[in-house]
């Protein structure tokens, strides 16, 4: 491997529910016409009744984890999770049978809270503080009926184990980039969350990105042609486009295309679903560039290096397709 210090990616695992509802299913209700697609959105997946963030957290962290034994910390990132206040983390980390001598923790912001998670896992691994560390990022996405999110807002979770041994990608370093920006935000006790429109976009999603690269370039002595993969926050499949083109990176290197178009934007697990698809086609020696974006606002930017080929294949289908009032009763809003 090389470097005796290097530390990264050990195992991931991920899980997204099998129903999906179509833009047009949607548009029907609320603008009296089909709209195909959303922002670039055919469709999103769709929870099914009794499955929240944790259970979709644990079904992504139980294919992540082969020895729980050897698991130290546990990190869970959301911005929907089942209880306002309980450690989703020790939750997961019980059914897992995680010894109980763990660092653990749930982190929120908005859709960088996984990518977040990642940080603190590697840190701690990185210390010596642990030998492996779990980090999740799950969200079951919310949207008021009739909101543009209600058409791009999907279901999701991702795990990746971060240690030292056995690696199948390096995490050759990590920075943030974050302001007071109010693009997205939800308020104590309120259900669903409010947004600035197009606002999200600029001073938002493209500002922090963009930001959090150069801080990254500068500090690894990379440029954009020094990656093979690009893997982006897809709040849509218009944005990352744009922000390929932003970055003078070819829309081809987005990591295996844009899964928002018939997933949706899996919020806290964006990020790392791109990054689980590209390294299921990645080649040894490749690089990954993966930025996240959390409303609110900030990004974390990871410089990855492949260390084996195409790790844990990722086909997600297109689901069973249901109707609106399917849809909602499987998010609970009837």
């Amino acid at each position: 491997m090389g470097n005796k210090d290097a530390a990264g990616i050990v195992s991931f695992g991920a899980y997204v529910p099998g129903f999906r509802i179509r833009a047009g299913e949607i548009s029907k209700v609320w603008t009296g016409r089909e709209i195909r697609e959303f922002m670039g959105v055919r469709a999103k997946s769709v929870s099914a009744l009794g499955e929240d963030s944790t259970t979709m957290g644990f079904e992504a962290s139980r294919i992540a984890v082969k020895d729980p034994l050897e698991i130290d910390a546990v990190f869970f990132g959301s911005e929907s999770k089942a209880y306002s206040v309980k450690n989703t983390a020790g939750i997961i980390s019980n059914f897992l049978g995680i010894p109980e001598r763990k660092f653990s923790g749930d982190i929120e912001f908005a859709c960088k809270a996984g990518t977040t998670a990642m940080q603190v896992s590697l840190a701690l691994v990185r210390s010596g503080m642990a030998r492996n560390a779990l980090a999740i990022g799950s969200d079951c996405a919310q949207g008021r009926p009739g909101d543009a999110l209600e058409y791009t807002a999907g279901c999701g979770a991702v795990a990746f184990v971060l240690g030292k041994k056995n690696l199948v990608a390096e995490i050759e370093h990590t920075v943030s980039f974050s302001t007071d920006t109010s693009d997205f935000w939800r308020a104590s006790g309120e259900r669903f969350p409010e947004h600035s429109g197009r606002f999200t976009g600029e001073p938002g999603y493209f500002r922090h990105i963009l930001g959090a690269a150069k801080l990254l370039f500068l500090e690894t002595n990379t440029t954009p042609t020094d990656y093979s993969h690009l893997c982006l926050h897809q709040p849509n499949a218009v944005f990352p486009k744009r922000m390929a083109l932003l970055l003078g990176i070819p829309e081809e290197k987005l990591s295996a295309g844009l899964f928002s178009r018939e997933i949706g934007n899996v919020y806290s697990a964006g990020t790392m679903l791109s990054i689980a698809k590209a390294l299921s086609v990645a080649k040894r020696g490749e690089r990954i560039l993966a930025i996240s974006y959390g409303s609110g606002a900030g990004s974390d930017a990871f410089s990855i290096k492949v260390l084996e080929n195409g790790k844990g294949a990722l086909d997600f289908g297109k689901g069973t397709e249901i109707s609106y009032g399917e849809y909602l009763r499987n998010r609970g809003l009837i």
